[in-house]
């Protein structure tokens, strides 16, 4: 981020700084969202909406902004280190339905911690091994392994470098969208080849989960001079940069190859889909990128796990063996997390894990936005476009469901048993003790 710091007066006192300004806010959602999932679900995507998968980022782009709207609400009243379930709880209170989802959101951060290394471990079996399965399996494991273990030592210098391999996945993306614009066969894209309504708005669930790092947006709150204004314009700026960048790239991939081309690349589609402009330079830059990517979101996923599972145990909804750490130092919520991601990074395929933390993650953010709408009045939302955003992702969730997930049995099942496992989890620590009661309110500043 080249922006200069922010400089504001405030009375009294000195001049702050370290502000951020709206644009760099922006970016770290761009950074957060674009990358990872483009490199891992264009051929998941394409097996359901065919050469329609750009029309199917277009409405998932739209459902993203209506959540961003309520998020960026939120955000701008609550900001706070707690993010996203800090909202649920202010809506909730600190019962079972924020319990629950709390165990949601630890779980489905693992499920597309998961799928990003299983992304990873495609790219890397593809130029290492072949293409072999079982080595992908080993890459995907490999990266979780070594990714958990950056964030045990927490080294700043990788943190750096994060920063630097987004703008350059950003630019090689943005490149690529451009030249395959450019070469690509129109008649890949007729109308006529598209498949019905139904499939298109089921492939929407798998194409969202390309937007889920917006919610990241929201962290920034307490780093800006003017939340309740920037905020709001850092959200719509991420999402329209990284719809715009999804739709072109859709376009470029399904205008250069066939669905059926797509779909048999699978998890490695951008890099085929560069070979016949760039040649097998192109190829081996977009896997050597995807790597990046891919590697970049296994760290960024797990992450969250430490700082999550602390807080969460702060406020009652975690047990406290969650935040107890190892050696004074390795917090066991990021090893509970990393277990989880091991698991089904070897057990499943990419499309299935893309499935269920897609159907998750759109049950989540209902959640979410449920809980605004109990606050609406202290975030000064409008009530029409809460429920416009609960109905829109509530809809796709339940046409994924049972146009797609119903035929994909284990992903249903798991899908089902994470559901009980949150379930289960809440009601047992719940129990155990004595109830919650009250906001998260209370428990800040502690």
């Amino acid at each position: 981020m080249s922006d200069p710091e922010q400089h504001e007066q405030v009375p009294g006192q000195g001049p702050r700084t370290k502000y951020l300004s709206v644009r760099q806010a922006a970016f770290i959602g761009v950074g957060a969202m674009v990358g990872a999932g483009i490199f891992a679900l264009l051929g998941a995507a394409g097996e359901l909406a065919g050469a329609a998968v750009w029309l199917s980022f277009l409405i998932a782009g739209v459902i993203a902004v209506l959540q961003g709207y309520s998020f960026a609400k939120l955000g701008a009243r609550y900001p706070s280190a707690g993010g996203l379930l800090e909202y649920v709880a202010e809506g909730f209170g600190l019962g079972h339905a924020t319990g629950i989802t709390a165990w949601l959101t630890y779980l489905a951060n693992a499920v597309v911690t998961a799928m990003v290394a299983v992304s990873f471990g495609n790219y890397a079996s593809s130029m290492a091994a072949g293409g072999d399965a079982a080595w992908a399996k080993a890459f995907a494991a490999l990266i979780i392994i070594v990714m958990t273990a950056v964030n045990i030592v927490g080294s700043q210098l990788v943190a750096h470098a994060q920063t630097v391999i987004v703008y350059v996945v950003v630019g090689i993306l943005t490149v690529f969208a451009v030249v395959t614009l450019a070469n690509m066969n129109p008649s890949l894209l007729a109308f006529s080849g598209y498949p019905a309504w139904p499939e298109i708005i089921s492939s929407v669930a798998l194409t969202f989960f390309a937007f889920l790092g917006f919610g990241i947006i929201t962290f920034t709150a307490k780093d800006l001079a003017r939340p309740d204004r920037q905020l709001p314009r850092a959200m719509y700026l991420a999402l329209g940069i990284a719809t715009v960048i999804y739709i072109a790239i859709a376009l470029g991939v399904f205008g250069t190859l066939t669905v059926d081309e797509v779909i048999s690349s699978g998890g490695t589609a951008l890099a085929v889909a560069a070979e016949p402009t760039l040649g097998r330079a192109g190829y081996w830059l977009m896997c050597v990128t995807a790597l990046f990517a891919t590697a970049g979101a296994t760290n960024a996923g797990l992450y969250p796990a430490a700082g999550l599972s602390e807080r969460l145990v702060e406020t009652g909804l975690f047990p406290p063996l969650m935040a107890r750490k190892a050696g004074g130092r390795v917090v066991a919520g990021l090893l509970v997390e990393a277990a989880v991601c091991l698991v089904l990074a070897v057990a499943f395929k990419l499309e299935a894990i893309a499935s269920i933390g897609s159907a998750v993650a759109l049950l989540i953010f209902v959640l979410i936005t449920a809980a605004h709408f109990r606050v609406r009045k202290e975030t000064g939302a409008s009530p029409a476009i809460l429920g416009l955003a609960i109905t829109a992702a509530g809809a796709v969730l339940v046409t994924f469901v049972f146009t797609t997930l119903i035929h994909e049995v284990a992903s249903l099942v798991t899908l089902l048993v994470i559901l009980a496992v949150s379930v289960g989890l809440d009601f047992a620590w719940h129990g155990r003790r004595g109830g919650r009661t009250g906001s998260p309110s209370a428990t800040r500043g502690r």
